[in-house]
């Protein structure tokens, strides 16, 4: 009996983060989820607007993920907005952990999918904080390219 292909097309997007930080360095995490949040996941219903992470005790957690509680889920229904742990290896945590100790820099999660064997990933970046001035840039850059975009189309 052959092993059916997942179809997983899930992909959440922090686009605020990428217009307010820098990215430095990106990691790919898994996250500890409970039965209802990993359904809820597959359909499509998180958010990871004003989302952080914190390293605590050699623990990369993420703070305030949005998961929709499932529809179908009874009394064993999650919170919304619970802290959830990251699975990284102990030279990642270290290298993290260090970062978000120096002035400026921050630890943001920016994607969040189902990868191909069906479990749920983050991808997480340490970041720096833009000045007003570069926020005008990646402004101005965006609306160029959407421009030359137009006019290549017709």
């Amino acid at each position: 009996m052959a092993k059916e292909k997942l179809s997983n097309n899930v992909l959440i997007k922090n686009k605020r983060a990428s217009f307010d930080y820098e990215f430095i360095e990106t990691f790919t995490a898994g996250i500890v989820l409970t039965g209802t949040e990993i359904k809820s996941i597959r359909l499509g219903k998180a958010s990871l607007v004003d989302t952080y992470c914190v390293v605590e005790h050699s623990e990369v957690w993420v703070k305030n993920m949005y998961v929709a509680e499932y529809f179908y889920g009874t009394y064993n229904n999650h919170p919304a907005r619970r802290d959830r742990k990251l699975l990284l290896c102990r030279k990642e945590i270290r290298s993290m952990a260090s970062a978000a100790k120096n002035s400026g820099f921050t630890i943001v999660p920016t994607k969040l999918f189902i990868n191909e064997k069906g479990l749920a990933k983050v991808v997480v970046a340490i970041a720096k904080g833009k000045k007003e001035y570069d926020k005008r840039q990646s402004l101005r850059e965006r609306d160029d390219a959407r421009e030359i975009n137009r006019a290549f189309r017709k």
